[in-house]
């Protein structure tokens, strides 16, 4: 069904892009403007006014039409709602261990004001007094 509806709003669209270039502009169009034939200038317009709305009518409707069945078919949410929660799969990869002496993930945190603060590091002890 989907596939159908795509297939007519296509066409529609090209019809109507059609419609609309054939259509003579205020500054003449694109070079349209044949004098005599079977249709005045005035009663081309009109039709061609007439089906560039019935075109357009059509386009909106398929448009409306393709949008109802996206969100039918498409019962999971909206992509946000999808980035904002994990996918729950139950085998997670275990942190890397720290190596060295670098500084785990608590200590690059910034202290919170109920902290208390850290302790300085101790002095090192003062070299003894040599003996005679």
């Amino acid at each position: 069904m989907e596939n159908v509806v795509l297939t007519i709003h296509l066409i529609l669209a090209l019809l109507l892009i059609g419609v609309v270039l054939l259509q003579r502009s205020e500054g003449g169009g694109l070079g349209m403007g044949s004098t005599g034939g079977v249709m005045s200038n005035r009663g081309a317009a009109t039709a061609l006014s007439k089906l560039t709305w019935i075109f357009a009518i059509g386009f909106i409707i398929t448009s409306i039409l393709l949008t109802a069945i996206a969100t039918r078919v498409n019962t999971a949410g909206s992509i946000a709602d999808q980035l904002a929660t994990p996918p729950a799969t139950g085998t997670e990869a275990p942190a890397p261990a720290p190596a060295g002496n670098l500084p785990t993930g608590s200590d690059l945190l910034p202290p919170t004001p109920g902290d208390a603060p850290a302790a300085p590091p101790a002095a090192p002890a003062a070299p003894a007094a040599p003996s005679n």
